[in-house]
């Protein structure tokens, strides 16, 4: 009988390890810092590890540049989907020396206790990143699709948390849930930090662009750009941008699936180059002002960058407004 005990035991004991790796409770020795499959930089590196929150242990990636940090980056995946699928954009902005945290998680509808519990751990900074790297103080929050309400949430628990360095957020074709526009005028604060978005052509990946609202409704003059069209069909613009766009090259046949669309290369590497920089700029305190308009309604008051893809005959953007 004590044999069979035994055996049942340590059957029970395989299959829980079997299931933590599965559900990304990583056993201890999985747990162990790794670079990041196919990660290439020569001013930043990418490390798997796992962090525990409220209890439980996600898979994590972090980028990390070579230099001191100047700001930590949420940047959470979008429903159905992994860090891996935000490595070129999250690489982007390490590389302008802002480091970067995606926790491997289920988003569905952003997820908001998971974002409450993170932002409670980061509010008490008993974040330790990996490599011997110190955790900055300051914070961006942001996040694609579904991880884009996943960062409202993260951002809106940072300011109700009184935390006292949370620059603002950056957001990708974000798709609103519940409470949405309440986590953003909470990050806004009035205006008095920045929210900013790259936006995909509407689509019913993106719920037809079911955040502009809340975007529209901040007190911030400007909010970002809406990558959209090749040419206006019926009236509506068409074409030229996809929801998985800041996936680009890391997305696979689930995304392109999922989305409608293959991510667009031109339009990936723009919304790379304005989402970076953005990041350097909230990070550093600074205003790259090619990157940003006055006055949103107004392209005159628009820096060259926005310029460049807003005023034409037929606009590759629009700003959001």
């Amino acid at each position: 009988m004590r044999s069979n005990k035994r055996a049942l035991f340590a059957g029970l004991l395989a299959a829980g390890t079997m299931l933590s790796g599965l559900v990304g409770l990583a056993p201890t020795a999985q747990a162990a810092e790794q670079a990041c499959h196919n990660y290439s930089s020569s001013s930043s590196t990418c490390v798997n590890t796992q962090l525990r929150i409220d209890g439980t242990s996600h898979s994590v990636d972090w980028y990390l540049p070579n230099t001191s940090a100047s700001a930590l980056m949420v940047l959470n995946h979008g429903f159905s989907r992994g860090c891996g699928n935000l490595r070129g954009t999250s690489k982007a902005i390490a590389e302008k020396g802002v480091m970067v945290l995606c926790v491997n998680g289920d988003m569905t509808a952003g997820n908001p206790e998971l974002a409450a519990d993170l932002g409670d751990l980061l509010t008490s900074r008993a974040v330790t990143p990996p490599a011997g790297k110190a955790l900055p103080s300051r914070y961006i929050v942001g996040g694609h699709s579904a991880g884009g309400h996943f960062a409202s949430a993260l951002g809106a628990r940072l300011d109700a948390n009184g935390y006292g360095d949370l620059a603002g957020a950056i957001l990708f074709d974000p798709v609103a849930s519940g409470g949405f526009t309440a986590n953003l005028e909470a990050i806004s604060d009035g205006g008095a930090r920045e929210v900013l978005a790259v936006t995909a052509r509407p689509s019913i990946t993106n719920l037809f662009n079911n955040s502009a609202e809340a975007l529209v409704g901040l007190d911030n003059p400007y909010v970002g750009l809406q990558l959209v069209w090749e040419k206006f069909t019926l009236g509506m613009p068409v074409g030229g941008s996809c929801h998985i766009d800041v996936e680009g090259e890391n997305t696979d046949l689930i995304g392109i699936a999922g989305a409608g669309c293959s991510a667009n290369t031109t339009q990936t590497a723009r919304l790379r180059d304005f989402g970076s920089t953005w990041a350097k700029d909230l990070a550093t305190g600074t205003r790259t002002a090619a990157y940003y308009c006055t006055d949103a309604a107004a392209v005159s008051t628009c820096g060259t960058k926005v310029k460049d893809l807003v005023d034409r005959t037929l606009p590759l953007a629009a700003p959001i407004r």
